[in-house]
C-alpha cells in the first residue's frame, strides 16, 4: 500500500500522477476491500489549477463527488474501479463511510495528541489519514455513527463542546494519493498494512480521541 508521508513536516505537493490514482484506486478495492469512487479532478486553466466542478470558489477542488448519485457509482471491484479510472484517470479516490468502515474526524492537532496516547496505551489502530485542511480521520468498524455520541456522553463531554464527527452513511472520505487544488495531498499518518486488516471498534479508542478534542476545546 502507499507509504506513510511525513505528515509533520512540510512537503512538496505532488503531481497528480493518473496511474498513481488508477492503480491506489484498484488496490484499495482489491487488498482491502473498500469501496471506491471517482469523484472531482483538477483542470489547468489560464496557468493555474482549477475543480473539474467550475466552482472558483470549490470548498474541496478536486477532491468531492463529481455526480450527485455517487452512492450508486461506489464499487469493491477492482475490475471496475480500473474501468473507472480509465476514463478519467486523474479523477480524485474517495470511499464512502458506513460500509466497510466509519471514520472519526477530528482536528490534527487532537489527532497527533491522541495518537500518542494509543501509542502509550498499545491500542491497536486502523489506518488513519491527514487531509490538507488539518483534519484526521480515524477509520473504525462500521456502526460508529450511531454509538459515538453516547460514549462521548459516558466520558463526561457534551458531543456538541468538542469537535468531534463521526462520518458513517451517506458520508465519504478522501484518500491517499488525492489532492485538495494547492492546499496538498490527503497522507497516511497510519498507513494500511496487513496488520490493521481488522479495523477496532469506535468503544475501543473513543477515550483518547475524546480527551484530546475536549483538551483542544479547552484552549
Amino acid at each position: 500500500m502507499e507509504e506513510t508521508i511525513g505528515v509533520t513536516s512540510a512537503a512538496q505537493i505532488p503531481k497528480q500522477r493518473g496511474e498513481a490514482l488508477l492503480d491506489t484506486a484498484v488496490r484499495y478495492a482489491e487488498e482491502r476491500h473498500w469501496d471506491v469512487f471517482p469523484g472531482t479532478w483538477l483542470e489547468s486553466a489560464e496557468g493555474a489549477e482549477q475543480c473539474s466542478c467550475g466552482e472558483t470558489a470549490c470548498a474541496s477542488p478536486g477532491a468531492h463527488p463529481a455526480r450527485e448519485d455517487w452512492a450508486t457509482q461506489a464499487t469493491g471491484s477492482a475490475t471496475v474501479a480500473r474501468r473507472l479510472w480509465q476514463k478519467q484517470p486523474t479523477a480524485s479516490i474517495l470511499l464512502p463511510t458506513g460500509r466497510t468502515f466509519d471514520a472519526i474526524d477530528v482536528p490534527e492537532t487532537a489527532g497527533f495528541l491522541a495518537l500518542a496516547r494509543m501509542e502509550r496505551m498499545e491500542l491497536t489502530l486502523g489506518p488513519v489519514t491527514c487531509t490538507p485542511d488539518r483534519r484526521m480521520q480515524f477509520f473504525v468498524l462500521p456502526g460508529a455513527l450511531v454509538k459515538v455520541p453516547d460514549l462521548v456522553r459516558k466520558l463526561g463531554w457534551p458531543p456538541a463542546a468538542i469537535d468531534l464527527v463521526t462520518l458513517g452513511e451517506g458520508a465519504y472520505v478522501a484518500a491517499p494519493p488525492t489532492r485538495f487544488g494547492a492546499s496538498g495531498a490527503v497522507q497516511w499518518a497510519c498507513r494500511p498494512t496487513a496488520a490493521n486488516r481488522w479495523l477496532p471498534d469506535a468503544e475501543e479508542i473513543i477515550s483518547p480521541l475524546a480527551y484530546a478534542c475536549g483538551r483542544e476545546a479547552r484552549r
